[in-house]
């Protein structure tokens, strides 16, 4: 697929998927007249790519973490990776990423004991069929 499929299909814009290339996280194949295509896997590894950058990471941690990423997919254990040079770095990474984790799971629970006591008063509360008009939804 060419640079404005994968910009379409990951929502990133083409200036970026080339910027990505140019620090060294993204591999284009070239054509014989010099345009980038890119294969299906492109499409994940850009996606991981933006994921990484919102939890914190730095396009150069992203250069040297994506390998071993990759190769952790298909070995359980992952292996060794030596392309990681900053071991503290990507540590408080990891915890920045659990605490995230940690509050996204916490507001994701309050949202749904919220809705289920919304529904719950819906569902308890008589409707207008009764001749009592129900509760007024915000």
């Amino acid at each position: 697929m060419k640079i404005g499929d994968l910009a379409a299909k990951t929502g990133v814009a083409p200036r970026l998927l080339r910027y990505y290339e140019e620090v060294g996280i993204l591999h284009p194949f070239r054509t014989g007249n010099g345009y980038r295509t890119y294969g299906e896997p492109a499409i994940d590894r850009v996606l991981q790519i933006r994921e990484l950058l919102e939890t914190g990471f730095t396009t150069e941690m992203i250069r040297e973490v994506l390998p071993c990423l990759e190769a952790a997919k298909e070995e359980t254990p992952a292996p060794a990776c030596p392309t990681v040079k900053d071991l503290d770095g990507l540590r408080h990474q990891l915890s920045s990423i659990e605490r995230r984790i940690d509050v996204l799971q916490r507001n994701r629970n309050a949202i749904e004991r919220y809705l289920r006591a919304w529904e719950d008063a819906l569902a308890a509360a008589p409707t207008a069929a009764d001749g009592i008009p129900g509760p007024v939804a915000e």
